[in-house]
């Protein structure tokens, strides 16, 4: 092992106050962190990625990771916030002769006792086994739910990483063994019924049940959807083509992958972040890949017109082909065919143009829909002991003051567990930054907060091929809506901060 050998011990001197040093006891590396006369050891590596926690924020006795802004207790190792699920192991240490000494590796932390104002419904029944859904399942266990938990799930898998499928997976840099999020025995060993393959016809709010796709009828006490969304698709000739895919599921990405080896040509229609993470795995397989984008300037919506230019000049620099302003006209087998005639050779077609979230289940049971299933800030629909998480789910957000629908990973993974804390009777307002980030090439760009719209966009440091490292911060007015940092991990966990504190304040307001 390279590093210190905590273990040997390290000078008081060498760990300030606020600080923190990776290294390692024996085979194992761990992170030691001091606050005030507090001395803390844990992992070195968050468990959803395997980020260096050394590099990211400490907050009293938190630790927040630099890569995807998971947040762990210290003092239990417990990984409070998503999209960490899995907890850190924790150390002994003491301070000695001026030293501070890393022992051994401490017992787990068992599953904490039920609050005295825990709800106990006896059966708490969740739609959806995608990120709000699994979130919320190991949320309610976690809080000490011991009532009856249903996971309706009309995948064929167990909840998987979906961040992966764009990415490392679809390049070949992560094998389908590391798609899962738990392993096969974990919802047994938690009491979660998790039926796959298991649609659900209907919802019957006042009876308080759901029909399955059998018939069965399923009641409940407390419910959650969490359904999700779904590709838009496109309506033209030879859109039904077997070679015309989608990248939404994990029976999608494994699909993808297979059809990218030994691939030539490929088209992706769409420029969003999905078709250019899509476009960047294909060309690290070494797959000719054109992009056709209806807009003129890549993700000017959500970034503005300087980062969506950088990132044209990044895809260019790789090898991908643009098509701005163009549309499709039809697909054929071996090619797309644009709207002014041109042809595109294309073995496989991805099409990427956005996701619909998948209301039809609310609407049909009468809950209050508006571009998605009305919430209150407890993720609470108009219907009392329904809630809603994740990509269908409209909620308030104290720091713009509308109400947004947010298709993030993690922001679904995290309403997840705030749904499930009220279905409980917690009373937890739903007020977390949102965050995303993407990968594309050797370029990490991290996003904190949400701007619909936004005055200004102000830029610090350089963004260009040659030095990839800024920070765009949006405002409306004199607020901070969002930031937006392209290599600089500590910088985007330091907004958010930010935002977060001017959140807080706006609720004491």
């Amino acid at each position: 092992m390279n590093g210190l050998d905590l273990g040997a011990g390290i000078d008081l001197a060498d760990l300030p106050d606020g600080g923190m040093l990776s290294g390692h006891v024996g085979e194992h590396e761990v992170l030691v962190a001091r606050r005030g006369g507090e001395y803390f050891a844990v992992d070195a590596h968050c468990t959803h990625q395997g980020g260096p926690l050394a590099e990211g924020l400490l907050l009293g006795d938190r630790v927040r990771c630099p890569w995807h802004h998971a947040c762990f207790n210290l003092r239990s190792g417990i990984a409070e916030r998503a999209p960490a699920l899995e907890a850190l192991s924790c150390w002994r240490v003491e301070e000695r002769g001026g030293k501070v000494y890393v022992g051994q590796k401490l017992p787990a932390v068992l599953p904490k006792p039920a609050p005295d104002e825990l709800v106990h419904p006896r059966r708490a029944v969740i739609i959806g086994g995608g990120a709000a859904g699994h979130a919320a399942a190991e949320a309610l266990r976690a809080e000490g739910y011991e009532g009856e938990l249903v996971m309706l799930s009309d995948d064929d898998a167990p909840a998987y990483d979906r961040t992966h499928l764009s990415k490392g997976f679809l390049a070949g840099q992560v094998g389908e063994d590391e798609l899962p999020l738990r392993p096969a025995d974990f919802y047994r060993k938690h009491r979660i019924d998790l039926r796959l393959q298991t649609p659900v016809e209907s919802l019957d709010a006042d009876k308080r049940q759901v029909r399955l796709g059998g018939g069965e009828q399923l009641p409940f006490d407390v419910l959650l959807l969490a359904t999700g969304a779904e590709p838009v698709r496109l309506d033209l000739p030879g859109a039904d083509l077997p070679h015309v895919r989608t990248l939404r599921s994990r029976d999608d990405g494994v699909e993808l992958a297979r059809r990218a080896e030994g691939l030539r040509h490929a088209v992706v229609i769409g420029a969003g972040f999905i078709g250019l993470e899509v476009a960047a795995a294909l060309r690290q397989r070494g797959v000719e890949v054109h992009v056709v984008a209806r807009e003129s300037v890549l993700m000017e919506k959500v970034l503005g017109p300087r980062v969506g230019q950088f990132l044209r000049a990044l895809h260019e620099s790789h090898g991908v082909v643009f098509h701005f302003g163009a549309n499709v006209r039809r697909i054929h087998p071996e090619a797309v065919e644009l709207d002014d005639g041109s042809r595109v050779a294309a073995e496989l077609v991805v099409v990427g143009v956005g996701v619909r979230p998948r209301t039809g289940l609310a609407e049909r049971a009468g809950l209050v829909c508006d571009r998605g299933v009305q919430v209150d800030a407890s993720l609470e629909t108009s219907v009392p002991g329904i809630f809603a998480a994740g990509d269908i789910a409209r909620y308030p957000d104290v720091r713009s003051g509308d109400n947004v629908r947010i298709e993030h990973w993690v922001v679904a993974e995290r309403m997840g567990q705030c749904a499930a804390r009220n279905m409980l009777g917690l009373g937890q307002g739903f007020h977390d930054v949102p965050f995303f980030w993407t990968a594309q090439y050797d370029c990490n760009l991290n996003y904190v907060g949400h701007a619909e719209d936004w005055d200004s966009a102000d830029f610090d440091g350089q963004l260009d091929l040659d030095c990839q490292d800024c920070a765009v911060r949006y405002r409306r007015g004199d607020a901070l809506l969002a930031v937006a940092t392209v290599n600089r991990d500590i910088e985007s966990l330091r907004c958010e901060l930010e935002l977060e504190q001017a959140t807080a304040g706006r609720k004491r307001a």
